[in-house]
């Protein structure tokens, strides 16, 4: 742990000096850990975003996961049990989203300025593929956000980006067990009120180890994992057939 806060502080150093010697650039970022490696082990990580400024303003960071498509569907109960009735699919929507700033959001940016940069959940533009009316729209949208929020893939809260000296800063961004692989788009953003200077740093969290091996062979080659499956469950159905024959 020491030896990454003196990591951190020797990076951040260097960013403050590249910072004072280009004074035309306000703004330069970084995070701790470019690529995040998914293992068998893996619980989740928190990933370090720090960087230094040049001048006042405040700090925004966030991070959206890969595009993905989401259903939504409705339970009804018809005759005692419960099926599946309406849905809804939404495009385009990131698969992680978290946001942190320096200040609360409202006293950084306008409700207009979060509405065209997508900062904050509300914001991020969540419609629906097809038409649908707008109390079905809402209903949905915020069925979907509280199904993201309770997998921990969308941030319930507004995370807190540390400012030292009025220069450097930090903020740790966390990374959950069950976060989606692919590209990341970390957004750092120097806000001086209408004023918007922008930095992104590109994650990626991808499969290692066996497991990812594993992974890939059974989405590239599916007829031989699924042939490989059933030939391994008939081989151990059998080794527990002898086993139990002479017991």
């Amino acid at each position: 742990m020491i030896v990454r806060r003196w990591c951190v502080a020797s990076l951040a150093a260097i960013l403050l000096c590249s910072v004072t010697a280009r004074a035309q650039i306000p703004l330069i970022a970084d995070s701790s850990s470019p690529l995040v490696e998914i293992n068998a082990g893996f619980v989740g990580t928190d990933v370090l975003v720090f960087g230094a400024k040049e001048g006042p303003g405040d700090v925004i960071v966030t991070v959206r996961g890969p595009l993905a498509t989401y259903s939504v569907r409705r339970k009804q109960r018809v005759a005692g049990v419960w099926l599946n009735a309406d849905r809804v699919d939404f495009r385009d929507v990131p698969s992680f989203y978290a946001v942190a700033s320096s200040r609360p959001l409202d006293k950084v940016m306008t409700p207009a300025a979060q509405a065209r940069e997508q900062i904050g959940i509300d914001h991020l533009g969540l419609e629906p593929a097809e038409q649908t009316d707008v109390a079905e729209r809402d209903a949905f949208t915020a069925a979907f956000i509280r199904i993201k929020q309770h997998a921990g893939l969308f941030g319930s809260e507004v995370g807190s980006v540390r400012v030292l000296a009025d220069r450097l800063f930090r903020t740790e961004i966390h990374l959950p067990s069950n976060v989606p692989t692919g590209k990341y788009d970390v957004e750092v953003m120097l806000v001086r009120g209408e004023e918007i200077t922008a930095q992104t740093v590109h994650l990626e969290v991808s499969k290692g180890g066996r497991g990812a091996d594993v992974y890939e062979f059974a989405h590239e080659q599916s007829a031989a994992y699924g042939l490989i499956a059933i030939l391994g469950a008939l081989l151990a159905g059998w080794a527990a057939h002898l086993v139990f024959r002479k017991i």
